[in-house]
C-alpha cells in the first residue's frame, strides 16, 4: 500500500485554468465522437435488420459496406479523441494534485506521484485515482480546514460513471466481436450504442468535475496556502491574471 505523504515541502502554485479548459474541449470532442458513433451504429443496425427480414435476399451489399466503413471510421474517431483527452487530462490531474499539496499537505493519503501512477496499476486503478482526487478535492475546498470540505457528490458521480462506462464498453465490444448469429449481431449493436451513451454521460460529468475542481483551486489560491506552507503572493497574482 502506498505510504501517505510525509512532511510538507516547499512548492509553487501553477494555474490549471488553461489545462482545464483544454480538457473540457477534448471531453466535448469525445462526446461528439460518441454521438456520431451512435448514429453510424443505428444506421448499420437498421440495414442489417432490414436484411434479416427477408433472409438477406434483397440486401444491398454496397450500402452495407458503406455503413460498415462509416461505423469503423466513427470508432477510429472515438479512439483518437479519447487518447488526446487522456494525455491532457493526466497533465491537468497532476497539476491540481501538486497545487493541493501547497493548499494542505496533510489532506492526502497518497504521494503526488500517484496522480499519474495510480492510473496504470492493474486492479488498483479502480480506486487509486479516486483516492488522489478525493484528497485533492478536500485540500482545494475554499476555506481550507476552517470550513467543511465541498460536498463530493460530483466527484463520486464522475468516478462511478467512468468505471461503468469503461467496464460496459469492454463487455459490449467483446460481444460485438463474438456475435455470429443475426440476433446476436443486433443485440451487440444495441449494447455498443448503449455503451457509447454511457460514455457521453461520463464525459459530461467529467467536464463538470474538471470545471468545478479548477474553480475551487482558483478560490483556494486567492486565500493563500495553509499555515504550514510559506506565503506566495506572486503565484496568487498569477491566478488573478489567469481568471
Amino acid at each position: 500500500m502506498p505510504a501517505p505523504t510525509g512532511p510538507p515541502t516547499r512548492r509553487s502554485l501553477r494555474s490549471p485554468v488553461g489545462l482545464g479548459a483544454a480538457v473540457c474541449v477534448l471531453l466535448g470532442a469525445v462526446a461528439v465522437a460518441d454521438v456520431l458513433a451512435i448514429g453510424a451504429g443505428a444506421h448499420s443496425r437498421q440495414l442489417f435488420s432490414e436484411g434479416m427480414a427477408d433472409d438477406f435476399l434483397t440486401y444491398d451489399e454496397a450500402a452495407g459496406d458503406r455503413a460498415d466503413l462509416l461505423y469503423r471510421a466513427s470508432g477510429s474517431l472515438q479512439v483518437l479523441t479519447l487518447l488526446a483527452t487522456v494525455v491532457v487530462f493526466l497533465v491537468w490531474f497532476r497539476r491540481v494534485r501538486l497545487n493541493a499539496e501547497v493548499f494542505d499537505p496533510y489532506a492526502h493519503s497518497l504521494r503526488p506521484g500517484w496522480a499519474l501512477g495510480g492510473w496504470f496499476v492493474p486492479i488498483a486503478v479502480l480506486w487509486l485515482p479516486h483516492r488522489v482526487a478525493s484528497g485533492t478535492w478536500t485540500a482545494s475546498s475554499p476555506g481550507g480546514s476552517n470550513r467543511p470540505p465541498t460536498p463530493r457528490g460530483l466527484l463520486h458521480a464522475w468516478w462511478a460513471a467512468l468505471l461503468c462506462a469503461q467496464v460496459f464498453s469492454r463487455y459490449a465490444d467483446q460481444a460485438y466481436s463474438d456475435a455470429e448469429e443475426p440476433d446476436e449481431v443486433l443485440t451487440a449493436f444495441d449494447q455498443v450504442m448503449a455503451a457509447d451513451a454511457l460514455d457521453i454521460l461520463a464525459a459530461v460529468l467529467a467536464i463538470l468535475f474538471v470545471r468545478r475542481l479548477t474553480a475551487m483551486q482558483g478560490e483556494r489560491a486567492a486565500q493563500g496556502p495553509a499555515p504550514v506552507a510559506p506565503a506566495i503572493p506572486a503565484e496568487r497574482a498569477d491566478w488573478g491574471r489567469a481568471h
